[in-house]
Formats: structure tokens, sequence, C-alpha cells
């Protein structure tokens, strides 16, 4: 069983080959190179660096397979656990750099602080329906952008009604945090940084052995990936990666995205953006609603959306995951998407963005980020997002979507 079994695999038909891709890898390399140098003038360098540093966090994401709703999938319905210990190395790697520097408020001389929200109802209830979204629209945050890049044209559809579902949630919010909430807790301030990270690391370890001991009692052994295609320089170019090796580097990139954007990586606020400046263009008075009145949000929807750190990492994201998949000889889009698969991801799209807003983030805002951030919120997300996939892999058959299984020994 490969690796990208577990990590969200590419479903782009069977036309993809295992030679280069050569007139989309040229494509994404002059996107990549182009829309850098054109942020740099029109923007500022530092906003062209966050750019190609989306594109390397595309590229991360589609040569590792890294995702998270397969990886909850296919343990809430296999014990498959090889997807969630790699995001606990990931969120441990992650911690051991985020919590020092938080503690100081400054990384490199750079002002910087976490991703801390409040943990309330509408976190809970945002968290939730953002995990049945993941298993019904076939991705998270990241995993729609990495695979929209990547060739998947059902994803397309996830995204469009993700990008609703995150400006209706914007409309709604108020609503939502008016009610009853705990404050925004940093453990880091609340323990110190080192107790905090002594704690934060042994609960990882904890949850890292429980998958271990869930997929022995299940499969007899941990479940092997198969042996890679490709060895040495063309696997570091082509892939596939170890999802260790992705989760190692997407540690290493947040941590860069803290110092370039004085916080860390995000996706979902920036479909909130989109979505709010479609939603203006065809009429809705969008600058009357709350989310939209704090100075910083209001001049985000007034300007251009390259001014928006978020957008351009997310482009750069779409970009890289491309050339990832033109460079693996794997993309090659299909357009036949059966309707029970289209209706699933329109409903999935619009309880992901929706969910989003509501939980301040998403699997990479308020899961990755907001833990590595030390904030309760993040905690609270993981469960509640975790108790949603048990419910929307179990709705997945009657859309005709797979859940994935290995056959069992003797069986």
């Amino acid at each position: 069983m490969s690796s990208s079994a577990v990590a969200s695999p590419l479903s782009v038909g069977n036309r993809a080959s295992l030679t280069i891709n050569a007139p989309a890898s040229l494509a994404a390399a002059a996107g990549i190179l182009g829309g850098a140098a054109l942020l740099g003038a029109a923007i500022n360098p530092r906003q062209a660096a966050l750019y190609v540093l989306g594109a390397a966090l595309g590229l991360v994401l589609y040569h590792a397979a890294f995702g998270f709703t397969s990886a909850w999938r296919v343990f809430i319905a296999d014990r498959r656990g090889e997807g969630l210990r790699a995001q606990m190395v990931m969120l441990a790697i992650a911690s051991i750099l985020f919590f020092p520097v938080l503690a100081s408020g400054t990384l490199f001389g750079q002002p910087v602080a976490g991703n801390v929200s409040p943990a309330g109802i509408g976190v809970v209830f945002g968290a939730f329906i953002f995990g049945i979204g993941m298993q019904m629209g076939g991705g998270c945050a990241s995993g729609t952008l990495y695979t929209v890049g990547g060739g998947s044209t059902r994803m397309l559809i996830t995204l469009a009604a993700f990008i609703a579902g995150s400006a209706i949630g914007a409309a709604h919010l108020h609503w939502w945090t008016a009610l009853p909430s705990l404050p925004a807790i940093s453990i880091v301030k609340a323990w110190g940084p080192w107790p905090a990270l002594a704690v934060q690391l042994a609960v990882f370890a904890i949850i890292a052995a429980v998958t271990v001991v869930l997929e022995k009692r299940r499969h007899g052994q941990l479940v092997q990936p198969a042996p890679s295609p490709r060895h040495g320089l063309a696997r570091f170019t082509r892939g596939p990666w170890p999802l260790v090796t992705g989760a190692v580097a997407l540690a290493l990139l947040n941590f860069v995205t803290l110092y370039l954007a004085g916080r860390p990586w995000g996706v979902t606020s920036a479909f909130a953006l989109w979505g709010s400046k479609i939603a203006a263009a065809i009429g809705f008075d969008v600058a009357s609603w709350p989310y939209w009145s704090s100075p910083a949000n209001r001049a985000a929807l007034n300007a251009s959306i390259f001014n928006d750190v978020t957008t351009v990492m997310d482009f750069g994201i779409i970009l890289g995951a491309l050339l990832a998949a033109a460079l693996a000889g794997r993309f090659a889009p299909t357009w036949k998407v059966p309707l029970r698969s289209a209706v699933a991801a329109v409903v999935g799209g619009l309880l992901l963005g929706y969910g989003a807003r509501l939980a301040y983030g998403c699997n990479i805002g308020a899961y990755f980020s907001g833990i590595a951030s030390g904030s309760l919120h993040g905690w609270v997300w993981l469960v509640a997002a975790f108790a949603g996939n048990v419910l929307g892999t179990r709705l997945r058959p009657l859309f005709g979507l797979e859940v994935e299984r290995v056959k069992l020994t003797g069986c």
C-alpha cells in the first residue's frame, strides 16, 4: 500500500504517464517566476518571496501527497495511522521551532505572533462541519488547493463552493462570535514555552503511540508503503516523497512563513476575501458586514487581492503543485465528474468554507498553525473536526465516494 493511499492521492485519470509534462512544467515555472517578478515590482519583495514560498509548499504537498482528509479517513475506517503519525511529526517540529520564538515575540528582529483564537460554540460547530466537509468535498483547505493545481477537476467544484461558503460564513460570523466562548488562550503564555512544549510533545507521542497500537491490532503489523519507482535526484525532483519528509518540510516552511509574514501559515481567510469581493461585485453590501468592519479587514476588502499575503501564498500553492504534477508526469486532468460526486463536492465545499470561518481557520490555520502556536482553540478544533470526519467518512458511500481499506490477512 503506497503512502499516497494514506495521504490524498490525486485522481487524474489513467492518462498520466511517467514522462515529464514539459508544457505544463514550463507554464508552471513561468507562472511562479513571472508572478514573483511582478509582485516584487508592484507590491514589494517580501510579497514576492511569500508567493514563491507558497509554490514551495504546493510542491511539497504534492510530492509527499501530504493530505489530512484521507489520512484521517483511512485511520477512521481502517486504523492505518501513517498519515496521522506524520502529522504528529510535523506538529512536533513546528512546536519546537515556534514556542521559543513566540515567547520572545521576535524572529531575527521581525515581530511575530501566533494564531491564537477564542474557543467557543462557534469553533466547535465550525470545526465539526469542516470535518464533514473534508470527507464530502474530498479535501481540506491545503488539499483542495494542491489537488486543483495537480489536475483534479472535481476539486475545482469543491474550491468554488469553498469560496462561497467562506463568504457566507464571514457574513454570519458576528452571530456565532456572540455565543458563549472561552477567551483566546495560549499555553505558551500561560505556562511558559518549555513546560508547554514538554506537555505538547508528550501528547503528540501519545497520539502516535495509539495509532501504532490500533493499526497493529487491526492488521497485525504496520502497513508498509510500496517501494518508490524513483531514487536519488529523480525522486527529489519528481517524487514521490516519504510522508515524513513532507512533514519536516512543511514544518520548516511554516517557520519561514512566520518570519516573512509575521504570523504562521493560513489558507482560508483568502477564500472569504475572494468570495466577499465577488458578492460585492454582484450587488451585496459586503462592507456593512461586521466581519469587514475592522480597519485591517476593511483595507483588505478595498485593496487588490494581490496585497493579501494569504492570497498570494494560495496562488503559489496551486502553481507549485502544478509544477510538481507536471514533473511527476501525472498532470492529466479529466473533465467527467459523476453527478453524485459533484453534489458531494458542492455540499462539502460549502461546509468547508462556512466551518472554517466559524472556527477561525482550517486544517492549516487552526489545526497546524494553531497547535504550533500553543493555542487551546487548535486542540478544540482537532477534536471537533475529527468527530466530523467520522460522520463524513460514513456518508461518503452514499455519494459513490471510496473509503479505502486494506484486505485483512486471511480474509
